[in-house]
């Protein structure tokens, strides 16, 4: 065997760009396998590095765990395959783990899946009498030993989990090239993969957080840092009385049922409590407003306190959490540790370190123009040259810009009543081809049918549960409508809005610059501050380049609101 695995890859021939399947062991054990070859031996982010530098392989493993490795070690690769995101975007769900992932690509069902410890009644079907160096049973399933870590007990079993997932890597590329949908399925496989490495950075690197700043902000919202458990419930017991001493009776403020009573006794009678519906009764009563104010500090408190920044927010002033690729529905990015609900009232904290810059960047009316660029209307793609695309949308309907938004909104997530439902019935003569492309998808959910987005993620459809009313038969199947028509906008945005980010992620490298948060539609990239304009330009320029890449036509015009801040709140 050669002695490093550039070496043992020259050799054998291989070419820049293949795939490389990697398998990294609890100990830092390393096991490589390509198309013609293998490699075993010591995890050296050195060597690793020169196989990066010298032939960029496209980094194959099973999960994002090994990426993570490698990206705690300092070491950035620019390409991967990742099989788990390839998984849920073919086979749609939220579980992509090997046994299953494995099964999936070989038609197995997956009720068959075996368990650690099961016991084989049926002889040869299972692992009876079979070497268990072989990690595939002669019934085609994964043997549960190896799925459960034994892959990792020696170089050789290293090796062969490194190869099944090379061969895993493969049958996925042939099902993505044979799917019919309307994007390029392969391409957004490449960027639902390079999106997981992202997060993988992203978790690692952090979200640059001033915490004197939170601190002070956590303080001026909830009090001083409490001492003791009495003094946490001596701030809580205050921060109550500031609502319940305006009204007479005696409530639980963290019940609806009791907050809808204490609304009742001042005369404000609503279906619920969410904040959006007592905004409209802010003048009715003091206490009204008082319980909204309440309701943001308590959330600070308890969600967003000094407790969440002692454990979330490290010494280095980095805000870090758990990211990944995908929701398991429509596809969108999320995280942990509060990345993605992280108040308003605490941007002020988010901030760039001394020298450094953030360069803030949010996609502009991006669900309708997605609905263009998906439906491939034409009447809409022109609409889409106005840097506010409801303006000619308004124009054509006859109606007041907010009217009209108010009716694209309402034709992709639902809502037929009020001003609305006079100006859906102008859409669908003023844009017949992206009305029908919603109606298709709102008509297959609604059906029990699963959908695929632009790009081709699946997402699946819940089936009608038994014992069911007709009238709630009804409703099931009508918010399987309304999911479906949701999930192929949505769906399609984030495919976007990723090949954007890793887009940005791969050209920022040159200045210096990272990208440290993706949030929905908006990203933030941690520049120096002597290229902020270049890295500006820089994030502007990857959102043509991503849209060439996600819509080769270029019928429809995608925008974004670009500021350089110091911190997070200036933004506008």
């Amino acid at each position: 065997m050669s002695s490093s695995p550039l070496a043992a890859l020259t050799a054998a021939g291989f070419r820049r760009g293949e795939l490389l399947a990697l398998a990294i062991g609890p100990g830092g054990e390393l096991g490589l396998a390509w198309t013609s070859g293998s490699w075993a031996g010591e995890l050296d982010p050195a060597a690793l590095a020169a196989v990066e530098a010298e032939l960029r392989p496209r980094w194959t493993c099973w999960s994002v765990d090994p990426l993570r490795e490698l990206v705690r070690r300092d070491l950035r690769v620019a390409t991967c395959w990742e099989l788990a995101a390839v998984h849920r975007l073919l086979f749609g769900g939220w579980r992509a783990d090997p046994a299953l992932s494995w099964a999936a690509l070989h038609d197995l069902p997956a009720s068959g899946l075996p368990e650690s410890g099961q016991l084989d009644l049926l002889g040869p079907a299972g692992d009876e009498g079979v070497d268990p160096e072989q990690p595939v049973r002669p019934d085609g399933y994964l043997r549960p030993e190896w799925t459960a870590g034994g892959w990792a007990a020696n170089p050789d079993r290293l090796t062969r989990w490194a190869a099944l997932a090379l061969a895993g890597a493969e049958l996925q590329q042939q099902r993505l090239a044979t799917l019919k949908v309307l994007g390029n399925a392969p391409a957004t496989a490449r960027s639902e993969s390079t999106a997981e490495l992202l997060g993988a950075e992203l978790g690692e690197d952090g979200l640059p957080v001033n915490l004197a700043t939170a601190e002070q902000l956590i303080g001026s919202i909830i009090g001083p840092r409490p001492a003791t458990a009495a003094e946490a419930a001596a701030q809580r017991e205050r921060r109550d009385r500031e609502v319940l001493s305006l009204v007479s009776g005696d409530y639980d403020l963290r019940s609806p049922g009791s907050v809808k009573a204490l609304l009742a006794r001042i005369g404000i009678e609503v279906p619920d409590t969410r904040s959006w519906r007592l905004e409209a009764f802010r003048e009715v009563h003091p206490a009204v407003a008082a319980l909204l104010a309440w309701r943001k500090a308590e959330r600070i408190a308890t969600t967003y306190g000094y407790d969440w920044l002692d454990r979330h927010v490290g010494p280095d002033g980095r805000l870090r959490g758990q990211w990944t690729g995908s929701d398991g529905a429509a596809g969108r990015m999320t995280a942990s540790a509060g990345l993605h609900n992280l108040p308003a009232e605490l941007r002020p904290a988010v901030a760039a370190d001394p020298g450094w810059v953030l360069v803030r960047a949010d996609l502009g009316q991006i669900e309708p123009r997605v609905l263009a660029a998906v439906s491939r209307d034409r009447e809409l793609a022109r609409a889409s040259a106005d840097a506010d695309l409801y303006a000619p949308v308004a124009e054509r309907l006859g109606v007041p810009r907010p009217t009209a938004k108010v009716a694209v909104l309402a034709a992709m997530y639902g809502g037929t009543s009020g001003n609305a439902a006079a100006a859906l019935q102008g859409l669908d003569a003023a844009y017949p081809v992206a009305m029908r492309y919603l109606r298709q998808a709102y008509d297959a959910g609604r059906a029990g049918r699963s959908v695929r987005t632009y790009g081709g993620r699946l997402v699946r459809m819940w089936a009608t549960p038994d014992g069911l009313s007709f009238e709630e038969e009804r409703a099931n199947s009508a918010a399987r409508g309304r999911f479906a028509r949701n999930a192929v906008i949505q769906g399609a945005a984030a495919e976007l809005f990723k090949v954007w980010a890793v887009t940005i992620r791969a050209r920022a490298t040159a200045l210096d610059a990272r990208v440290v948060l993706c949030l929905h539609d908006e990203v933030l990239v941690h520049a120096p501050e002597p290229v902020a304009a270049e890295a500006q330009r820089l994030v502007a320029d990857c959102l043509i380049e991503a849209v060439r890449r996600w819509a080769p036509d270029d019928a429809v015009h995608f925008v974004a609101d670009l500021s350089v801040v110091k911190r997070w709140s200036e933004a506008k």
